[in-house]
């Protein structure tokens, strides 16, 4: 299959028709099966097929051998050592090097995409075009037109799509968002990701992007920003290029309006030199009408509503494959992935679906065209 390229970058407006459709493809797709299906799926082991099998796969596999109810059958990369090696590891039976191979041979009830950006658009939408509900690690896409043609794709087929958008499955964001419901309407928060590790160690592909820390870590802390504040209308962004080693911006800082006329600040930088390096954590601060929250380094949750304050330790359980420092990350591997074979399996919309996650990627969308334009951008 040929990788689509990405097309030009631009703000677009999500209206409730797209979300619309996803929701009347998940109703129709509850009353008849789908087209690849020979099984009865609110009782069968659903069978997966992962397609790339690259360094962030293994968390994708690991995760899928403690998912209750669903299992990888099949696996697929360009590489074919890559998925053999893969196979092997995991005591998968299907090796392939071609997606429509693996879909022609394998009966299965969904398709985990696991490669980089640029080739998500062609494969969800072949994976679509199959009848075969689909999960894309994030970023969906870099262009918000290849991301809104993603979704119609599998609206149009009445299939399922999720993006793996994680770090709100992490333990510490659950707590946080539980916690901000006790303190009243927000009207401050500020979300921070500062590293100095060495990220391109292990994907080396990054130091190439034209668009890096808002697009790979961004929207992750965008999507954040959403699922503790809602939905936003304003977005400034100053992005920085320090790293002479990297292409992209390796430092940005987004500065957030809520529709409620709140603000969020995101901070982002791969390029922090810092006394103590916090890898991989992500600190968040949320004010409101009667008190603060506050997730802090290793974890440690501080909540003061009105005059009481509490401090209690929020890291994520461990699970027998996870590897400090990367257990909360690692265990919103897991939580996601349980969730989309829960969703599956109950014929529900996840949590983080393609057409929800187009919201997200307007967002940073937005960023990039502040930044080049040096003025806040509008979210209608």
């Amino acid at each position: 299959m040929q990788a689509v390229r990405a097309a030009g970058y631009r703000v677009t407006v999500l209206g409730a028709d797209l979300v619309g459709k996803e929701e009347r493809a998940t109703r129709r797709r509850k009353k008849r099966p789908g087209g690849r299906k020979k099984r009865e799926m609110s009782t069968a082991l659903l069978r997966g097929g992962l397609v790339g099998c690259g360094f962030f796969a293994q968390n994708h596999l690991h995760a899928w051998r403690d998912v209750a109810g669903a299992e990888i059958v099949a696996v697929c990369d360009l590489d074919l050592d890559k998925a053999r090696t893969a196979a092997s590891t995991w005591g998968i039976r299907g090796i392939y090097q071609e997606l429509p191979a693996m879909l022609a041979r394998e009966s299965l009830d969904f398709v985990d995409v696991v490669t980089q950006p640029a080739t998500h658009r062609a494969l969800v939408e072949f994976v679509a075009q199959q009848r075969v509900p689909v999960i894309c690690q994030k970023p969906m896409a870099f262009a918000l037109e290849d991301a809104r043609a993603m979704v119609a794709a599998c609206a149009h087929a009445g299939v399922p799509f999720m993006v793996h958008e994680n770090f709100r499955w992490q333990a510490p964001m659950r707590a946080v968002r539980d916690a901000a419901a006790g303190i009243g309407p927000l009207s401050f928060g500020r979300i921070s990701w500062r590293i100095g590790h060495d990220i391109y160690a292990n994907q080396p592909y990054l130091a190439q992007e034209p668009r890096l820390v808002i697009a790979d870590m961004g929207v992750h802390l965008l999507d954040l920003a959403r699922f503790f504040m809602g939905e936003m209308t304003r977005v400034y962004c100053q992005a920085v290029h320090s790293d002479p080693r990297v292409v992209g911006e390796d430092q940005a800082t987004v500065m957030l309006r809520t529709v409620n006329g709140a603000t969020c600040v995101v901070e982002l930088s791969y390029f922090s030199q810092q006394a103590a390096e916090l890898f991989p954590q992500t600190l968040v601060h949320l004010e409101g009408r009667d008190g603060s929250v506050s997730l802090g380094a290793d974890f440690e949750l501080s909540v003061r509503v009105r005059d009481a304050v509490s401090r209690t330790h929020v890291g994520a359980p461990a699970h027998s494959w996870s590897v400090p420092p990367f257990a909360a990350i690692q265990d919103s591997v897991f939580n996601i992935q349980q969730h989309w074979a829960d969703s599956l399996r109950e014929g529900r919309i996840p949590e983080t679906s393609g057409a929800d996650n187009l919201r997200t990627l307007a967002l940073v969308d937005a960023a990039y065209e502040s930044a080049a334009r040096g003025t806040a951008i509008a979210i209608a």
